[in-house]
């Protein structure tokens, strides 16, 4: 029997429940019809981001080989394509992909940006410049905040907010890149631009190393001011969105945010443990979402951007 979309927007919860605290708590900010949605793209987005890289909701079960890897991107290829086109996939995951898609015409160049971020990993790509990095931030994460604003009720076509929601997702993958650089390590890749590393002397797969610890501090605060730029523009989005949508939005912004703050802040020592944000922090956050969403306009709307060198595809 064919589960229902209650039984898949039950299982999409339970994900990221289970995948991301931070993220299943901000969307609880969203009315019911958009947290439905976007537990439906959060789902896609963990199987995709679980069978690229091996892991069950971000736990890693094994390194994948070469070989390993491409036949993963595959399988993601066929099945995305499968729930593009309409069809029943079988698959939970790709099944609520479909369903969110066709609930909120979702442009099908977002899905496959992302697809092309799984592709980098399984090609074993690594940066070589800091526009590099940022490409790949954007089709791992920017695009995403591109579909998540299509599920908050933006238009396709409307590319002043798109470009603010892609700019959230740039922020969440640079705090993701600063805090997780030894967990990467640990799995033989490096999101920091070679020629960051060139600049610091830094010789090559030896940044996590005991006597290049403060050298990595410095690249680690220079994510975490890229981050916090790219989470400034963020919020200047947020005027176009409904009162809780901006609520959560922010809340998101400022929990995530706060991790790239808090490695920046910690220094050498922030790789010993993986950095998290405790809950009263998160609740904090919430609260102060409230008053910038009901501010917003009066907060947001005329914000002067800052400059930034990359620009999403169009």
């Amino acid at each position: 029997m064919t589960p229902g979309r209650d039984a898949i927007v039950a299982t999409a919860g339970e994900s990221i429940g289970r995948g991301s605290k931070s993220f299943a708590l901000a969307s609880r900010l969203f009315d019911r019809k958009t947290r439905e949605r976007a537990w439906l793209l959060y789902a896609w987005c963990r199987a995709c981001d679980d069978l690229a890289d091996g892991q069950d909701h971000g736990e890693t079960r094994h390194p994948l080989s070469d070989a390993e890897a491409e036949a993963q991107l595959a399988v993601i290829r066929r099945r995305t394509a499968t729930a593009l086109e309409g069809h029943w996939v079988g698959d939970a995951a790709f099944d609520a992909l479909r369903i969110v898609v066709a609930e909120t015409a979702m442009p099908h160049r977002f899905v496959w940006d992302v697809v092309e971020g799984f592709a980098l990993d399984a090609a074993g790509w690594r940066p070589r410049s800091e526009a590099d990095m940022l490409r790949y931030c954007y089709h791992v994460a920017g695009a995403v905040g591109c579909m998540m604003a299509v599920v908050m009720g933006v238009r396709p076509d409307d590319d002043a907010v798109l470009d603010r929601a892609c700019d959230l997702g740039m922020a969440f993958q640079l705090a993701n890149i600063a805090r997780d650089v030894e967990a990467d390590d640990r799995i033989g890749r490096c999101y920091l631009p070679e020629q960051w590393l060139v600049e610091m002397d830094i010789p090559p797969g030896q940044h996590m190393k005991p006597p290049f610890r403060p050298r990595l501090t410095v690249l680690a605060r220079r994510l975490a001011k890229c981050a916090a730029g790219y989470e400034a523009r963020a919020r200047a989005g947020t005027p176009a969105l409904s009162f809780r949508s901006a609520w959560a939005v922010l809340a998101a912004a400022g929990i995530y945010g706060d991790i790239a703050r808090k490695v920046a802040a910690i220094g050498d020592h922030a790789w010993d443990h993986r950095v998290k944000i405790g809950a009263l922090a998160k609740i904090g956050w919430i609260a102060r979402a409230a008053a910038q969403a009901f501010g917003r306009k009066r907060r947001y709307a005329n914000r002067k951007l800052e400059d930034h060198i990359w620009e999403r595809p169009r």
